[in-house]
């Protein structure tokens, strides 16, 4: 296989990788921010379940950098492409974002019960729908996308953003994916917790993991009715990067499935995430949340893996004109681009997870309300 073909393969790896990190850590921050008025019974409580994740939010907002920058560097037209199609979809996502900065350091401010439950509400939409859009985007991916490329490689939009957020598989998708954050914030909200935070968030994450085991394997089922996508004709991986020009593509009935037909041991993914989505609830329930924790991470493991390996080598198929469907063979840089960023890459990604992990390790041990309604530089 020419190198060019095997950079592009460690990138559709590599960014897989960061996906998965991004559900992880920013999914346990949105999972405390959409628990918050729930595990929190008073303000003193509330802020108890902020400053539990406080130390580490921003850092983990990281992993949405670096998803972001990928798909940038290493996959343009994917980039250009998606970020236009869904483009109404994206100011919702940024904003919601932009929401949870603000409110984590204007909550507090103020001691008024009606600005600070107004930022709490703040805090549960800025949790919930990031991760809803999160899960969508997986769900519109899979079902493929309503766009084409002219003659001179614009591209054009065939289909209403309102289509992308309401259609029902991508909700089931997008319900698994707040599921899944819920399940990790309320972990990480056992491990530095006290009572009653700590019972509360062990009865919604230990629900939550449940109610994700029974939407992944609805959705598992379901996918074997959706019309994939498949090529019927001769595939280059090393081909130039261009959506114009490429193999027949097909849509079928099923074809998601055929990976896992081709080779079997791709199975292991999605029982790793049912699995991996029950034993956290079992675990929370033993009063074992750092076990829980970590479950829940192979719970986006198994979750991402599996649509991954389902789709591939297609990223961003089109439904319009499925030849023209952005693949991993045909939306990468340049091999000059790929062996660059993969270089930055395997110096930045490892410096990344050993800060982050030294940044958990000082940063550990219960948060307290006393200790916090009585520190005035606490959130």
């Amino acid at each position: 296989m020419e190198l060019y073909a095997i950079l592009k393969l460690i990138w559709a790896g590599l960014l897989g990788i960061l996906l998965i990190g991004l559900g992880v850590m920013m999914g346990m921050d949105m999972g405390v921010g959409t628990l918050l008025r729930f595990v929190g019974r008073n303000d003193g409580e509330r802020r108890t379940a902020l400053n539990i994740i406080g130390p580490h939010w921003e850092g983990n907002q990281v992993w949405f950098i670096l998803g972001g920058g990928a798909i940038f560097a290493a996959f343009p037209t994917l980039y250009a492409t998606s970020f236009s199609t869904f483009y109404v979809v994206m100011i919702l996502l940024l904003f919601s974002m932009i929401m949870r900065p603000v409110a984590f350091e204007y909550r507090s401010k103020v001691p008024g019960n009606t600005w600070r439950e107004t930022w709490d509400w703040a805090f549960l939409v800025s949790g919930a729908l990031p991760m809803i859009i999160y899960g969508a985007a997986f769900g519109n991916v899979l079902q493929g996308v309503g766009f084409h490329f002219d003659w001179t490689a614009q591209y054009h939009q065939d289909e209403s953003f309102i289509w992308y957020l309401l259609n029902p598989f991508a909700i089931l998708c997008g319900l698994l994916s707040l599921a899944l954050s819920i399940q990790q914030g309320g972990a990480m909200l056992m491990l530095r917790g006290v009572k009653p935070i700590y019972s509360r968030a062990r009865t919604y994450a230990s629900a939550a993991g449940l109610i994700a085991a029974v939407l992944f394997v609805l959705g598992g089922v379901w996918i074997q009715f959706i019309r994939g996508f498949v090529f019927t004709g001769t595939v280059n991986p090393a081909m130039e990067s261009t959506p114009l020009g490429g193999p027949a593509v097909a849509m079928q009935t099923g074809a998601w499935m055929h990976n896992f037909h081709a080779m079997p041991i791709l199975w292991v993914l999605p029982i790793l995430g049912v699995a991996s989505m029950v034993l956290t609830s079992v675990a929370l329930r033993a009063n074992k949340p750092g076990l829980g924790w970590w479950l829940g991470a192979l719970s986006w493991v198994g979750t991402i893996g599996t649509a991954g390996v389902a789709m591939f080598p297609f990223l961003m198929p089109s439904t319009t004109n499925p030849a023209q469907s952005l693949t991993v063979w045909n939306a990468t840089s340049s091999n000059y681009t790929l062996i660059c960023m993969l270089i930055v890459a395997g110096i930045f990604v490892p410096l990344i997870i050993c800060y982050t992990a030294w940044c958990f390790s000082v940063m550990r041990g219960k948060v307290r309300v006393e200790d916090v309604v009585h520190d005035e530089h606490s959130y």
